[in-house]
Order: C-alpha cells, then structure tokens, then sequence
C-alpha cells in the first residue's frame, strides 16, 4: 500500500530571473549573504532554486567580494567571533 504525501513541496524559481532588478554583483554583499552559510559556505544551487546561469555569475560575484574583504572567507575572519585566547 503506497502512501499519500501530506503535502507537495513549494516550486523553487529563481529569484533573479523572477527580479531583474536585483543586483548581482560584489558590491552588494547584502544580497550575496543569502547564498551563503554562516560557515562561509557557498549554498547549492538545488537548495536556493537559482538557475544554472545565475549560479555561476553568483559564485563568481561571492568569490570577487571575498577578494576585496566585503565578505568573510571563514567564520574565523569575522571580527564579531571571539578567539579562544580572548575569552
């Protein structure tokens, strides 16, 4: 006997191709730290619903805003995370 779900997951659609006034570029960290974990992880693309193409422009943009210092690379680099030693 197979069993019924209880509930159908919502659609996943791309925020940026929904909205092309979002800005997708380094300079607006904001918006990039959806994308990514407090670990300092970039999220996958299955689990955010963004499509193929935006991915890859976002990865891109995350990575160039780690270069110029906007966002963190770890949790480490972060100037709110008390070291060990301080505490």
């Amino acid at each position: 006997m197979a069993f019924k779900k209880k509930f159908a997951p919502r659609r996943k659609f791309c925020r940026f191709c929904a909205d092309k006034d979002i800005p997708l570029n380094y300079k607006n960290p904001e918006v990039l730290r959806d994308f990514v974990t407090e670990r300092g992880k970039i999220i996958a693309r299955r689990i955010t619903g963004v499509c193929a193409r935006h991915q890859r422009e976002l990865t891109r943009e995350i990575k160039r805003a780690r270069q110029m210092a906007l966002m963190i690379y770890t949790p480490t680099h972060d100037s709110q995370v008390k070291k060990k030693s301080s505490i």
